[in-house]
């Protein structure tokens, strides 16, 4: 009951502020109401108004048709034809990986309990952990919303893409060669025998073989709006206060810098645990302050290690495998983003 009340409280804060930011858009002149014209607080505010609504109002079309295309995904592809044509060659394994990633546009926190049961049920090990890093980041909705924010700067989108696939290569043969046994928890894998169609996460998807297919789909996305939208309005909230009110030179200075900007990146896509659907538009508005390595960095490390999605893998995972998969994420996405920082962007 607790939890129930809590979530529903979390999605009622988060109903708020959509709507708040909706009515602002819709009648800016309703600000002068709690502001002095023209004074610097007035200025301050109208800015962060700006720039918020443009990140909100740019994010969620595609956070509404990323979520409807993982329902739809949830809903009518079933684990057993993804286990069906799973190559048993290892060297074929990793860009089956990534073929799924781009043919199965799930949610990112939806993969981790899908690829839980699909390596209990025999799918590889480092297939399923490439199939965790690369699928929220080359699947065809995440890169039609990155063109759409960046499509001034394909070299960004390219570099997206290229520097996922790298990464998850470097990671997936990592895993196949070094990681010996199953890290799945003794729980989970005491439960590999059930073929249960109900599972429980944080997006409570839901399995039905009958009955309305159309009312599984509204719930399920219904469930992951609610879910996904409060981490995306608390991103475009921190991210417009930072470029309203963090100082210009202080930011410039940590954006042009060699490392400090790529490691400024990885903390803030971490903390932010933003939807891939979302993160482009994000990123954008760092563009004219940030490096372009940067911005990759932010680009692809968010969709792989997120402190939404650490929690996720700490339940399925057990904490040494954890451990050892994000530091090889953060070294891996590191070394690349600042290797095409200096060959390519």
């Amino acid at each position: 009951m607790r939890t129930l009340l809590n979530r529903q409280g979390v999605n009622f804060i988060f109903s708020i502020l959509f709507f708040s930011i909706l009515l602002f858009a819709l009648f800016p002149d309703l600000i002068i109401i709690f502001l002095v014209e023209n004074t610097p607080s007035y200025q301050s505010f109208i800015t962060f108004k700006t720039i918020l609504l443009g990140i909100v109002l740019e994010t969620f079309p595609f956070l509404i048709l990323g979520i409807l295309v993982s329902s739809l995904m949830q809903q009518f592809v079933s684990e057993a034809i993804i286990r069906k044509f799973t190559p048993k060659n290892p060297w074929l394994g990793i860009p089956f990986a990534c073929m799924l990633a781009f043919l199965f546009p799930v949610c990112e926190c939806g993969l981790i309990p899908i690829v839980k049961r699909l390596i209990n049920k025999g799918m590889s090990l480092y297939i399923g952990i490439v199939f965790i890093l690369v699928g929220p980041i080359i699947n065809p909705v995440v890169i039609a919303a990155t063109y759409t924010a960046f499509r001034g700067k394909p070299e960004l989108i390219f570099s997206r893409i290229g520097l996922a696939l790298f990464v998850g290569t470097i990671i997936g043969i990592i895993v196949y060669k070094f990681v010996k046994g199953n890290p799945l928890k003794e729980n989970h894998l005491a439960n590999s025998s059930k073929d249960s169609v109900i599972h429980t996460h944080t997006h409570t998807h839901i399995h039905q073989e009958k009955g309305n297919h159309f009312l599984t789909i509204m719930d399920h996305a219904g469930k992951e709006f609610f879910d996904m939208g409060k981490y995306v309005m608390i991103g475009s909230i921190l991210t417009a206060g930072i470029q309203t009110f963090l100082p210009r030179g202080s930011l410039v200075e940590i954006g042009q810098g060699e490392i400090s900007s790529h490691i400024f990146m990885i903390v803030f896509a971490y903390i932010l645990s933003i939807c891939s659907t979302s993160d482009a538009f994000v990123a954008s508005s760092f563009a004219g302050t940030f490096s372009a390595g940067s911005i990759v960095t932010f680009l692809v490390f968010g969709p792989m290690l997120d402190f939404k999605s650490t929690l996720m893998l700490l339940s399925v995972f057990k904490y040494k495998f954890v451990l050892l998969l994000s530091a090889l994420i953060v070294v891996t996405v590191l070394f690349g983003a600042i290797l095409l920082d200096y060959i390519y962007l």
